[in-house]
């Protein structure tokens, strides 16, 4: 279903049908990669930016309560992220599930390698539905969506994520907020 060369794709514009070539930047060259690996390739790179904003998150603000007292430290924000991507996959019955992470006694450290686990497991789930029929069990509409849909998740809790940081008196620094728009370089 989705294993076709981008090209062969097409789109209906006003009542126009349109055939299109890809101009995203991957990991493989666009014409190469096809749709599918153009997709798992976003996904990836979400995950990257996920990271790289943990990785340069102030040390002082990771398990600080927010200002008012209610609502998720960071490192209870990334757990969230992190266990959200579980459920699914629990949801899904994927291959592989990773342990769930504990929002009192996560690291920055141990936020890293649970969501590159995370990424892993929803990658090989997202693949196998791109190679098969486009579907994603206990999803709807298909494997577009769900990969739209935990991209969309994991940028929300970014956005909160900086937002708690300057809250708290130690906003992202200049170069991590720009950072994790460089979508083409991470």
């Amino acid at each position: 279903m989705w294993g076709l060369p981008l090209e062969h794709y097409s789109v209906r514009c006003t009542g126009v049908e349109r055939r299109f070539k890809t101009v995203a930047k991957s990991a493989e060259k666009p014409d190469a990669a096809g749709l599918p690996q153009i997709l798992l390739n976003a996904l990836d790179t979400n995950n990257r930016i996920s990271i790289y904003l943990v990785e340069n998150v102030p040390a002082g603000v990771w398990n600080a309560k927010p200002p008012d007292g209610k609502g998720r430290t960071i490192a209870a924000i990334v757990a969230h992220s992190h266990n959200v991507r579980v459920m699914w996959l629990k949801a899904a019955k994927a291959e592989t599930i990773p342990e769930q992470l504990d929002r009192h006694t996560l690291t920055p450290a141990r936020a890293t390698r649970a969501l590159e686990a995370s990424r892993a497991a929803l990658h090989a789930l997202c693949k196998r539905a791109l190679e098969t029929d486009g579907r994603i069990r206990g999803f709807r509409p298909d494997v577009a969506g769900f990969m739209g849909y935990l991209i969309a998740h994991d940028a929300h809790h970014r956005g909160q994520i900086a937002m708690l940081a300057r809250q708290l008196g130690h906003p992202l620094p200049q170069k991590a907020m720009f950072g994790m728009w460089e979508w083409g370089s991470r």
